[in-house]
């Protein structure tokens, strides 16, 4: 079950391969994230001494959490892959012009995950391109839907 989707990656980039991750998170993120007060729309994946962190996702806290913490909304979360994964991850994002970047929250199991993408950028005509199909791929369905009445 998605809790958040980021739109904008799949617009601004073309994905090759999915990862699922695990997030390291608090408390009071963790019922932020149950309450929908999350977004992805900035944010990144950085790989770092062999480690993959999660920058630039925004968790607005509660105003119900708890008084004696001071939450930080766009603090860096680690997220947790396999070693094999991670090696994988380092080799693609040095070498071949990859980058990582956050396609959604889920709940698995009854946790939060995270699932990355390894992404190649687009161009500018790419996404016009992509737009293009998407609108005649819509009025070919909109055609097909007045021929069946």
């Amino acid at each position: 079950m998605s809790i958040v989707d980021n739109r904008k990656a799949f617009h601004d980039y073309f994905i090759e391969e999915r990862f699922e991750a695990g997030l390291v998170l608090e408390g009071w993120e963790v019922k932020s994230i149950r309450d929908g007060r999350v977004q992805l729309k900035e944010a990144y994946v950085i790989v770092r001494k062999g480690e993959v962190f999660l920058f630039g996702a925004h968790i607005s806290p509660l105003a119900t959490a708890s008084t004696h913490i001071k939450p930080d909304p766009v603090r860096t979360r680690k997220l947790l892959l396999k070693g094999d994964e991670i090696k994988k991850l380092i080799g693609k994002v040095e070498r071949s012009g990859y980058t990582l970047v956050p396609l959604n929250l889920h709940y698995q199991r009854g946790r939060i995950k995270c699932e990355i993408g390894l992404a190649k950028g687009k161009k500018q005509h790419d996404k016009r391109d992509a737009e293009r199909t998407r609108d005649t791929q819509r009025e070919i369905q909109s055609v097909m839907k007045q021929n069946r009445r």
